[in-house]
């Protein structure tokens, strides 16, 4: 009986099981019932009936997130902590690891980064991390300029209202504070309304920083980062296409090679079937020779 299958390690079979759509499913299943968890323990009603089980319930996820970083370890070995999105999964584990107890109370906040896993194992949400990630560095240059803006309109600010309202514009850092809180929108109306009355120009440099600040400036980030989105969408279906088509191509190779070994087995076997001698007695050469064919 031929054999229509490889020989598979144990380590390739840990692999297709970390990998099986099943096993990812069932991990961002816990990963969303145990930020679910986490929330319900900051109530205290619920703590005082469920906390026993909440906690029980909480250290066997965790035990579950542990077991399924061992496995990815051993199926992917070195390659495992050449991967950011594993090892930002191994950092996040490692910190709910850390005894919650004495100096490291604190830590037990931190539990809740857990959920931040998601991130590393729903695609669209990695998509949009990674699109965020590129965009960094028009953002830096985004941010020059709206720092640019703040220190020239602050400077003026302080020049201008300093006597009148040293509550929100005495020195430079305080007008800044204050400038910063007018981007935000938050009660910029009160602000102009108590200077208009002894400067005019208060409403219009108030209107225009506005304008530059919030309309401008701020949607500049926004369409930074939109604009780097769709690239690494692009590129992403481009790799697993390609692995995809890899995959086909090898599996296809290999179904060559079987069918090819299978025509060099029943070839050998027919040839050594032509080769055996027939003893029989008063059979001709030519009635054998045309027998065998």
């Amino acid at each position: 009986m031929q054999r229509s299958e490889l020989p598979v390690t144990l380590r390739e079979r840990v692999q297709g099981v970390v990998e099986a759509p099943f096993f990812q499913n069932t991990i961002i299943t816990l990963i969303v019932v145990n930020g679910v968890v986490l929330g319900m323990e900051t109530s205290p009603e619920i703590m005082d009936r469920y906390g026993e089980l909440l906690l029980t319930a909480d250290g066997a996820m965790l035990s579950v997130f542990v077991v399924e970083l061992a496995l990815r370890i051993y199926a992917y070995r070195g390659r495992f902590f050449t991967d950011p999105w594993s090892v930002f999964d191994f950092v996040i584990v490692a910190i709910a690891l850390i005894p919650a107890s004495g100096p490291f109370a604190v830590l037990r906040v931190l539990r809740i980064l857990r959920v931040l896993r998601l991130l590393t194992m729903v695609p669209p949400l990695r998509r949009v991390v990674a699109g965020l990630l590129r965009a960094l560095p028009g953002m830096a240059s985004i941010g020059a300029l709206l720092g640019l803006l703040m220190y020239v309109a602050a400077v003026m600010a302080t020049k201008l209202f300093q006597e009148t309202d040293p509550r929100h514009f005495a020195d430079l850092p305080t007008s800044m504070a204050t400038l910063f809180q007018i981007m935000t929108g938050d009660s910029w109306g009160a602000i102009a309304r108590e200077l208009s009355e002894d400067h005019m120009i208060a409403w219009p440099f108030f209107v225009l920083f506005i304008l530059a600040s919030t309309f401008i400036a701020l949607n500049l980030f926004i369409a930074v980062a939109v604009d780097a989105l769709p690239p690494t969408q692009v590129a992403d279906e481009d790799f697993v296409s390609t692995s995809q088509s890899n995959q086909d191509a090898i599996l296809a190779e290999l179904r060559s090679l079987r069918s090819e070994v299978a025509e060099l087995r029943s070839a050998q076997g027919g040839t050594e079937t032509t080769a055996q001698p027939d003893d029989s007695p008063g059979t001709p050469p030519d009635t054998l020779t045309q027998q065998d064919r």
